[in-house]
């Protein structure tokens, strides 16, 4: 069994017991939420596709932490002009692990 949701603005194909990183979202470490925005919800041969959401359907997670990706670099530069920029960026992101979906 799988499903598609959607959590920051990204879309994610998950199972259960699958770990993955999201975009940083405000619950405590350690704590169980619910994730309702759910686009597809697979069981065999069974598909449900919503329109956009499937109704009824919904996906248990447990936050395992909060942390930093790695550092980007961005360079910008204008040839012949002396113009040179350095800037870098971490995005912060949660790390959940799902426990149950629910179609």
């Amino acid at each position: 069994m799988y499903a598609v949701i959607k959590t920051g603005g990204k879309q994610y194909r998950i199972q259960v017991g699958e770990k993955l990183k999201v975009e940083q979202l405000k619950v405590e470490n350690g704590s169980e939420f619910i994730i309702d925005q759910v686009l597809m919800v697979a069981d065999g041969d069974k598909i449900s596709m919503g329109t956009p959401l499937v109704n009824g359907a919904k996906v248990s997670a447990t936050v395992l932490g909060q942390g930093r990706h790695d550092k980007i670099r961005i360079f910008k530069m204008r040839r012949r002009k002396h113009y040179q920029k350095h800037q870098g960026h971490r995005q912060n992101y949660t790390e959940i692990q799902i426990t149950d979906i629910s179609a």
